[in-house]
């Protein structure tokens, strides 16, 4: 019997559902704000982890291991379902992960996804700002450890366990 995550926007929060068979089409409603419908996340089934070394924050990474991790499941469970002839797409998917891991695009990168927002055709960006693109780190770390100043915090996880 599996537990589903889904995550509210409106309210910044992710739920967790129960249900008696396996459902991967189900979308309930936010059980805070009753109005918004959730959006599917992944979940990992088991965690890893290691104990803080002493010395503090010597050998950190500067970003945050967790909020990297469901980023990635995230995007890979959503790049299965993704149109490969739609632009807006793989740009949508682009900037959830930047949202979730607390990285910024470079300049280059930023321009080429508003670009694929707009619908422009990636292989034609790509030959246009090719260059630009290569000479350039693609993502750039916040103004904080765990996220960027100005942006939205990590989301809250609700423990109650809602029936789906």
């Amino acid at each position: 019997m599996p537990i589903y995550e889904f995550y509210c926007d409106a309210c910044n929060t992710i739920f967790n559902f129960f249900s008696r068979s396996i459902n991967t089409t189900a979308s309930p409603k936010c059980p805070a704000c009753k109005t918004k419908t959730l959006s599917r996340q992944m979940s990992a089934f088991a965690v890893t982890g290691r104990a803080k070394e002493a010395g503090g924050e010597e050998g950190e990474l500067p970003f945050d291991e967790s909020k990297m991790e469901q980023a990635m499941q995230m995007l890979a469970g959503e790049a299965e379902r993704i149109n490969e002839d739609d632009p807006r797409q793989a740009a949508d998917l682009m900037r959830k992960l930047t949202k979730m891991t607390g990285l910024e695009l470079g300049s280059g990168m930023e321009e080429a996804l508003r670009r694929m927002e707009k619908g422009e055709d990636p292989e034609q960006i790509e030959a246009e700002m090719g260059d630009l693109l290569e000479n350039e780190d693609p993502f750039q770390l916040g103004a904080k450890k765990g996220g960027i100043a100005g942006r939205r915090p990590a989301p809250r996880r609700d423990e109650t366990l809602y029936d789906l």
